[in-house]
């Protein structure tokens, strides 16, 4: 154990006991033994008088950003939280308490090389809102513009490193004693989270995703984004239009407002599944304090959302976005063998798993679910217990599927605070079907060969070449197979599964190098080549050799 990880431990564990929170265990299993060993550290403790959800938010806001953050994604399940500790938790997305203004006035000033008054005509000492790394102050610019100034806490990064010391220490506990720690995979987990956190220390960063995020959106009339003001932004200040809404959690501001909560909540949702899987760029942060609703009375029934803090923004690699879209449409259908076969051609799990005994657990799982009135069904709920079960059949964890995790109960959070009767599977389907459709169009992927063309005809002089060089490597016995397990293992897979498929996909590959060795060999129209032609044989070649990739 690092002397960093071992101090910040204690510190965890003294907050826990001053602000009570093994009282939070009560009834759960080990609670009595976890209040002991806490009763044990000295210190004073808060009155036991204090409610539950006050404590929590006292502990999580003294403890740090990480375990704000945790707090943030809590606050927006009011349904597996009591009221009261829902409505505490939610303050800690804008009400921690606020560093002197001083403070950020200096560091506004180192940031952007000049004085406060020669770079705004006006900049407001209170915060608007101040969050676990940030706050955030009004003012306007020299020519009139209503801006938000947002500027980093003073020593966060270090904060930010002690925590993260203290993951790394239990991750590395984790993977040394846990039975299956080499497919929680814990230091990748912790590496991930690492990752996130310090792309919000960067404020260039999340002005460049904040950027994109409008230019993405500028034309939809359904999400507004605000502009970014370049000249008065650096690493650790970011400047950005100043825009008004209703926090989407604000129920009664929505009603008296006259705001279709309903159309709202639909909304929301088609967003998020856009964002995801056909932009792959999607907020990762949007608990109802980023996401307000634009009070435009010309609006009320087509209502706009507003997005604000771009800190998180989530992207998925081709394969994982590919995978999960599937599983989601094979969820939608009720297809549980589909869920099951998925699961392993993504190397999610391995290629031995029983694909019988999978979808039997499968269907185990989703099927009570689907006995339900839509409007009770949880989404989030059931992709979590389907990794729960597929835990059992040796499932290794994703890391970079986990802001998408996070954000899954975020969105369903806060659509069904706006509408409890929300039907998330009919609102999702046509949305995923949609963009599928789309994606894998032959319009879509005739705009993808024409991208790619400058590519391959770049590397096509290069082919004959290369051919000759792995033919003379054959002949003189230099030929070198490089291969990991995971590709053995899939090799293993297709070879079982491929039948008719792999001879056909072995003799459009052999056509097509066939083609091009013998066209850089100089071979002349003798014998069959002749009979062929280099040129229909290539094209067979690379035919057959598509089709079935694609496929």
């Amino acid at each position: 154990m690092s002397l960093r990880g071992g101090l910040r431990l204690l510190q965890v564990l003294r907050v826990a006991r001053h602000y009570r929170l093994d009282g939070l265990l009560d009834g759960q299993p080990r609670a009595s033994l976890a209040g002991f060993a806490l009763r044990l550290l000295p210190g004073r403790r808060v009155p036991a008088s204090m409610p539950a959800g006050e404590r929590a938010r006292l502990a999580l806001q003294a403890l740090g950003p990480i375990f704000v953050k945790f707090g943030q994604v809590l606050s927006t399940r009011r349904d597996l939280l009591p009221p009261d500790v829902a409505e505490e938790l939610a303050r800690l997305r804008d009400q921690v308490a606020p560093f002197p203004a001083e403070q950020a006035v200096a560091t506004v000033e180192q940031a952007l090389g000049r004085p406060l008054a020669e770079a705004f005509a006006a900049f407001e000492r209170q915060p608007l809102a101040s969050a676990s790394i940030a706050q955030v102050h009004a003012a306007r610019l020299p020519d009139g513009a209503e801006v938000v100034v947002k500027v980093l806490r003073p020593g966060i990064r270090r904060r930010i490193d002690e925590d993260l010391a203290l993951l790394q220490l239990l991750a590395g506990i984790v993977e040394r004693h846990h039975p299956r720690g080499h497919r929680i995979r814990p230091r990748e987990v912790v590496a991930q989270i690492a990752a996130t956190l310090h792309g919000e220390l960067d404020l260039q960063r999340e002005g460049a995703n904040a950027s994109l995020f409008r230019r993405t959106w500028l034309d939809s009339g359904e999400l507004k984004v605000p502009a970014v003001h370049w000249s008065h932004s650096a690493e650790r200040v970011l400047t950005l239009e100043r825009v008004r809404g209703i926090p989407s959690d604000d129920v009664a501001a929505l009603d008296a407002a006259g705001i279709d909560r309903r159309e709202l909540a639909a909304r929301f949702v088609r967003l998020f599944y856009t964002q995801v899987f056909r932009d792959n760029f999607f907020h990762a942060d949007a608990h109802a304090g980023n996401i307000w609703v634009d009070d435009d009375p010309a609006r009320r029934h087509a209502p706009r959302l507003v997005a604000l803090d771009f800190g998180i923004m989530g992207q998925l690699p081709p394969r994982d976005q590919y995978y999960l879209a599937e599983n989601f449409m094979a969820m939608f259908r009720r297809d549980y063998r589909r869920i099951a076969e998925l699961h392993v051609d993504a190397g999610w799990m391995p290629s031995t798993v029983d694909l019988q005994e999978l979808e039997a657990a499968t269907r185990a799982v989703c099927e009570p679910y689907f006995t339900r009135p839509l409007s009770e069904i949880s989404l989030a709920e059931v992709v979590l217990k389907l990794f729960r079960t597929a835990q059992q059949y040796e499932l290794t964890l994703q890391p970079q599927l986990i802001l998408l995790q996070k954000t899954l109960l975020n969105i369903e959070g806060v659509g069904r605070q706006l509408d409890p009767q929300l039907d998330i599977w009919s609102v999702a389907h046509p949305v995923l079907e949609n963009i599928l459709r789309e994606r894998y169009s032959p319009a879509r992927l005739g705009q993808e060969f024409r991208r790619r063309l400058p590519e391959i005809l770049t590397h096509a002089p290069d082919m004959p070449r290369l051919a000759r060089e792995w033919l003379r490597q054959q002949v003189e016995g230099e030929a070198r197979v490089d291969m990991r397990s995971a590709e053995i293992a899939a090799l293993v897979e297709a070879s079982r599964r491929g039948q008719r498929r792999t001879v056909a996909a072995v003799a459009g590959a052999a056509l097509l190098v066939s083609a091009v060795v013998a066209q850089g060999l100089g071979i002349g129209p003798a014998g069959w080549w002749g009979v062929v032609g280099p040129a229909w044989a290539a094209g067979v070649g690379a035919v057959l050799a598509f089709g079935l990739a694609w496929r």
